[in-house]
């Protein structure tokens, strides 16, 4: 059960495979170092933000205590959740390790984003949000890849 979650689907051709590939990799690279760096401590954070390692942005429980309902009951596990997701999880996406969890977690939170944070704000506002949720479904599905550490996983417990 647990090799089906972690083994990649493979394309019959590698170059199809790397054009899959690609997305997930644009799309990790912008949420560990975009999105995920303002809300949550990472090495590359900006300095301004003062951000401590792991530590998640003072304003960022507020913003989603306003989303109401259980957010407003948990806002500061519910910003932890959504500030890893898109700094750690962008990077395990970006390596491909671990992609259909990290993808699950990922669509989830920008589910929330789309949903809950950018609806009232127009379509416009909620396209980069709504591209990453669209983009991890394909992953939830397919796992990394061909180039992804999955599949380098895959390769070396089947032996």
């Amino acid at each position: 059960m647990i090799e089906k979650i972690f083994k990649p689907i493979q394309m019959p051709f590698w170059w199809q495979d790397l054009l899959l590939a690609i997305p997930r990799i644009v799309c990790g690279y912008l949420l560990t170092v975009d999105f995920g760096a303002a809300k949550f401590g990472l090495p590359w954070s900006p300095e301004d933000n003062n951000l401590k390692f792991f530590e998640v942005a003072y304003w960022f429980p507020n913003d989603v205590a306003e989303y109401g309902g259980i957010f407003n009951m948990f806002p500061a596990f519910f910003a932890w959740m959504g500030a890893f997701s898109e700094g750690v999880g962008g990077i395990f996406l970006l390596l491909g390790l671990f992609t259909r969890p990290f993808a699950v977690l990922i669509f989830i939170t920008m589910f929330v984003a789309v949903f809950f944070q950018q609806f009232n704000q127009g379509m416009w506002n909620m396209l980069p949000a709504m591209g990453i949720m669209w983009v991890n479904l394909f992953y939830i599905i397919l796992g990394s890849g061909r180039f992804g550490l999955d599949d380098v996983i895959a390769k070396k417990t089947k032996r």
